[in-house]
């Protein structure tokens, strides 16, 4: 097990934290059974989804005072990380569970909050979708609650809602009747809620990140939730959607590590003009899989030590310390993008990298090596890395921090 994992601070050491994360290595190896199969036939993991409730590591982040183990950042994206080296979709599809989680538990109790997270506590995952297709601007939002007699209901369509399709529940993005900013929360099972298969990225193909369509969704009124963008909490958040997303990478960086050794052990032979007796005496495929061992070693270490900057902003918030937690929150955004620009480079020339510890048969379709490289430029598609070291630069030259206060993106 990593030594994230068996850490030696106080809250590591709970035994009921240390019995939930002892789980992690079966159901990670579990869930690695076929995972190449499934994205060859593009088959949704709807099994791995089930194993992955039974374990309980849905409710890693509730702290132990709202009834959960209280997992650290650190723990969480270390678990991100060994489920995305497994599969990389079955990690990415649960980024919107552990973003809701992070939300309610980071502000002060309410009744809301504390029925979503008996939920979770419960077994249930959470998915939902913010982004519509066709509007003018991302992240614009036209679907709004309509009244209809004496119910609210929900039309419209969503797209981007990766994991609900596996989810018991959906968060929505809309406008109320009044336009104003909210989420609804139904369960998907609702009658006028249709989740579709509709993703056509070229990597994450089974995180099902395709629409939700709503045809006269009724949505209760102790559904429809307010709140504010810019809030401390929902900047914190954001930061930690951010890393959840380079904790996903990460895990395929160490499976292109992985897929490396098994490779070259197993099949790779040595070129036509080599000395060496066998693949993994070559001097240059030497070369290859130690650079690939330092390019997942600098991504784990760089993840890791961006988790317990956010940790701190976490705690910060958790205590009421909002003048300590607004620095530390400024703070944990910066970090993050600049851990996302260091290991997009480093995880791309990784999965390209990968290929030269091999011939042309390095190529074949039963490999699925093209997987890890595609994954992760999709990966790094979900937001704009050019503007985000614009923004770096700006704040460093000129102290701007706009963009980094908006709790978007950052």
């Amino acid at each position: 097990m990593n030594a994230v994992l068996q850490a030696t601070t106080p809250q590591a050491q709970a035994p009921e934290l240390q019995a939930l994360l002892a789980r992690l290595p079966a159901l990670a190896a579990s869930i690695a059974e076929g995972a190449a199969q499934r994205e060859r036939e593009r088959s949704l993991p709807f099994e791995a989804f089930a194993l992955f409730k039974a374990s309980g590591l849905g409710a890693l982040r509730v702290p132990p005072e709202r009834g959960g183990p209280g997992g650290s950042i650190e723990a969480l994206v270390e678990v991100v990380a060994t489920l995305a080296a497994a599969d990389s979709n079955v990690a990415h599809a649960l980024r919107s569970h552990y973003n809701a989680i992070e939300l309610w538990t980071t502000a002060p109790p309410t009744p809301n909050s504390e029925r979503q997270l008996a939920r979770v506590l419960g077994g249930a995952l959470f998915g939902g979708a913010l982004t519509e297709l066709g509007t003018p601007r991302s992240g614009t939002v036209t679907t709004a609650l309509e009244r209809q007699g004496d119910k609210r209901v929900l039309n419209g369509r969503k797209y981007y809602a990766t994991g609900t399709a596996f989810a018991d529940f959906a968060s929505i993005a809309v406008h109320d009747e009044e336009g104003r900013d909210a989420s609804v929360i139904v369960p998907t099972d609702r009658e006028g809620l249709r989740v579709e298969d509709d993703w056509d990225g070229m990597g994450q193909r089974l995180t099902a990140s395709g629409s939700l369509v709503f045809d006269g969704l009724q949505v209760l009124p102790d559904e429809v939730v307010h709140s504010t963008q810019r809030s401390l909490q929902r900047r914190h958040a954001s930061s930690l959607r951010q890393l959840y997303l380079v904790a996903v990478a990460g895990g395929i960086v160490r499976n292109v590590f992985s897929d490396a050794l098994h490779y070259v052990r197993h099949h790779a032979r040595p070129a036509a003009h080599s000395p060496a007796a066998s693949g993994r005496e070559d001097h240059f495929t030497q070369w290859v899989v130690g650079d690939l061992a330092t390019h997942t070693h600098a991504v784990d270490a760089l993840i890791a030590d961006n988790a317990r900057r956010l940790d701190r902003s976490a705690d910060a918030l958790r205590s009421g310390d909002e003048e300590g937690a607004a620095q530390l929150v400024l703070e944990g955004a910066l970090a993050t993008a600049k851990t996302q620009l260091a290991v997009s480079r480093i995880a791309l020339q990784a999965a390209e990298r990968l290929f030269d510890a091999g011939g042309a048969s390095a190529t074949s379709r039963q490999h699925g090596f093209d997987r890890h490289w595609r994954n992760l430029r999709t990966i790094f598609s979900h937001n704009p890395l050019q503007q985000k070291a614009r923004v770096l630069g700006d704040f460093h030259l000129n102290d701007t921090t706009t963009h980094l206060e908006e709790g978007k993106v950052f």
